[in-house]
C-alpha cells in the first residue's frame, strides 16, 4: 500500500492538463495505429508525466500550493523508488511502439530530471528552465504523440504542429508560477514569472497564446482545413474570456495572481481544449 504522501506527489489529475497535445498530435494522422495510441496515451499521461511530477516534489518538498495541491505532503524515500519504477516501465513498454518512440521517452525523462533534481537544477534559470519545459511538453510530446499514433510510425511531424503545441504550453506555463514568487526566492529558483513580474507574466502568456493560435491557423490552413480552425477557436473562448478576466482583476490589485485563479484557468482551459482537439479527432474519424 502506497503512503498518501506518494499516491498525491505524482499528481495523476495534472496530467488532464498535459492531455491537449497529444489528441492534437492523433487527430493530425491520417491513417492511424490505434493500439499504438492507447499504449502512448497510457505511457505518458500514466507514468511518464506522473513520474516526472513525482520526482520534481521529491526534489522541492515544498510546504505551501504548488502544482494543484493546495497543501502538499512530505516526500519519502518511496517516492523516489516508485518514480524509478514508473520511468523503466514506461521505457520499457515504449519499445512496444517503436525505439524511436523509446529514445523520444528517454529524453524526456532525462531532461525532467535534469530540470529538478537538485544536482543539474535547471529550474533555477528563468530562460533556460522555461524553454526546456515547454520544448518537452510542447514539440517532443507532439512528435512522440505523432510517431505512435501515425500508422506506418512516421519521423515527420509536422513543423506548424510542433511549433503551436510548444506555445501553447509556453502560453500556460508562465502562469503556473505566478503566485510562486516567494516560494521560489526562498528555493533559489528564478522562474521567468518571477523574472518578468506578475503583470508582464500576463503579457507574455498573453502573447505566446496569440502567436499559438496563429500557429495553429497556418497549421490548419496548410492542411485546406480553415473551418475546423474557425470551431477550434469557438472551444477556446471561455479559456480567452477567462484570462482576460483574470488579468483584468490581477491588474487592479496583484494579490489575485494567486493559487485558486489559477486552478479556475487550469481547469477551464484543460477543459474547452481537450474538447476542442477531441471534436477534431471525431471529425477526422467521421470523414
Amino acid at each position: 500500500m502506497l503512503k498518501p504522501s506518494t499516491i498525491q506527489l505524482l499528481r495523476f489529475p495534472f496530467s488532464f492538463f498535459l492531455l491537449p497535445v497529444f489528441l492534437f498530435a492523433v487527430s493530425q494522422t491520417v491513417y492511424t495505429d490505434w493500439r499504438s495510441t492507447l499504449l502512448a496515451g497510457i505511457i505518458l499521461h500514466l507514468l511518464v508525466y506522473p513520474a516526472s511530477n513525482g520526482f520534481n516534489g521529491y526534489s522541492d518538498r515544498d510546504t505551501s500550493a504548488v502544482g494543484g495541491i493546495r497543501n502538499p505532503l512530505q516526500p519519502t524515500t518511496e517516492l523516489l523508488t516508485v518514480v524509478n519504477i514508473m520511468d523503466l516501465l514506461a521505457i520499457g513498454l515504449s519499445f512496444l511502439i517503436t525505439p524511436w518512440f523509446a529514445l523520444g521517452v528517454l529524453l524526456y525523462i532525462m531532461a525532467s530530471r535534469l530540470y529538478s533534481s537538485r544536482l543539474t537544477r535547471i529550474k533555477r534559470f528563468p530562460v533556460g528552465g522555461f524553454l526546456l519545459v515547454i520544448i518537452c511538453q510542447g514539440a517532443l510530446v507532439y512528435a512522440l504523440s505523432y510517431h505512435a499514433a501515425h500508422l506506418h510510425h512516421s519521423l515527420n511531424p509536422s513543423l506548424t504542429g510542433c511549433v503551436a503545441s510548444t506555445l501553447l504550453i509556453g502560453g500556460a506555463y508562465p502562469l503556473t508560477q505566478v503566485y510562486q514568487h516567494e516560494q521560489d526566492k526562498q528555493d533559489n529558483v528564478h522562474s521567468i514569472s518571477r523574472l518578468l513580474g506578475i503583470k508582464a507574466t500576463f503579457l507574455f502568456s498573453g502573447a505566446l497564446f496569440s502567436l499559438a493560435f496563429l500557429a495553429l491557423g497556418l497549421h490548419f490552413a496548410l492542411q485546406l482545413e480553415l473551418t475546423r480552425y474557425l470551431l477550434l477557436l469557438l472551444f477556446f473562448l471561455p479559456v480567452l474570456i477567462y484570462f482576460t478576466k483574470w488579468a483584468a482583476a490581477v491588474w487592479k490589485d496583484p494579490g489575485a495572481a494567486d493559487f485558486d485563479h489559477l486552478m479556475r484557468m487550469n481547469l477551464i482551459s484543460s477543459i474547452c481544449s481537450n474538447a476542442g482537439f477531441l471534436f477534431i479527432l471525431i471529425l477526422k474519424l467521421l470523414d
